[in-house]
């Protein structure tokens, strides 16, 4: 029962930032899903409907690198790949779509990660 409702929780949240991401939709969108066993991040073009880049922990780049996909470390090897990808892509801004996660831990590990490695929102 508390999980339907943590899901419940989660997918308000996921509608209210959605509202947000329409003022910008010129930006491309970095959107972020998380298990408990991984986490994915894409940079998505919404006009065109394109993933232009993606990264996860189960992508190849990190599969030796990463012991178990469900940590901040591992959140944060996600995002530098994540980054690099972008550097290599040319994009340069983004709005952050937190997909209804809240803002903290592996999702805040993510975006730091990805800033650090100059691509900005």
């Amino acid at each position: 029962m508390a999980t339907m409702e943590r899901q419940r929780l989660r997918l308000a949240r996921k509608n209210r930032i959605k509202k947000k991401l329409r003022q910008h939709q010129d930006r491309m969108r970095l959107t972020v899903f998380r298990t408990s066993k991984h986490i994915y991040a894409q940079i998505v073009n919404d006009q065109e409907r394109k993933t232009l880049v993606s990264a996860s922990t189960q992508s190849k780049e990190l599969r030796g690198k990463i012991k178990h996909g469900g940590n901040v470390e591992a959140a944060k090897l996600v995002g530098d790949l994540l980054g690099d990808k972008a550097q290599a892509a040319g994009i340069k801004e983004v709005v952050y779509d937190r997909n209804g996660f809240i803002y903290a831990g592996r999702v805040k590990a993510l975006a730091d990660a990805v800033r650090a490695k100059g691509v900005q929102f």
